[in-house]
């Protein structure tokens, strides 16, 4: 499971649609309608929210808005609780750090053309629903 930290701008078309997928799973275990994954470590970050539910759906949304502007069909209508009045969730600079050289790793191999669009960038943005703090890589990320 990768829910990606980063904007879903820079996702090619296979990371975009394995994260909707891999969100739809992380919502389902937070809502208690599947028994796998309950114990993956990218769900810590959505259960420290206030309301987990609304956390994904704001992460979901997020998604959603990038497969809209690609003119992608994803099913909002799955979304359980969109998220509209969340504030950001942190997220370090340290984990965006470390996501986007692993995205740059997958991008080079899988679609080069979006690796070199891409290969300036010294900052990657976060996802939407995220906002950038200083430290260090999540204690959860696995690719430490």
């Amino acid at each position: 499971m990768r829910l990606w930290s980063v904007h879903p701008r820079y996702l090619d078309r296979q990371a975009l649609v394995a994260c909707w997928r891999e969100a739809l799973l992380a919502q389902a275990v937070l809502a208690g309608a599947t028994k796998g994954y309950r114990n993956h470590p990218q769900l810590i970050r959505f259960r420290a929210a206030a309301d987990p539910l609304a956390a994904v759906g704001g992460f979901l949304r997020g998604i959603a808005d990038e497969a809209d502007a690609r003119v992608y069909r994803f099913d909002r209508s799955r979304i359980l609780h969109d998220g509209d009045r969340l504030d950001g969730i942190a997220v370090t600079r340290g984990q965006l750090d470390v996501e986007w050289r692993h995205l740059m790793v997958k991008l080079t191999q899988r679609s080069p053309e979006l690796a070199e669009r891409w290969h300036d960038v010294t900052a990657p943005d976060p996802h939407p629903l995220f906002t950038v703090v200083p430290g260090d890589v999540a204690e959860w990320e696995r690719a430490r």
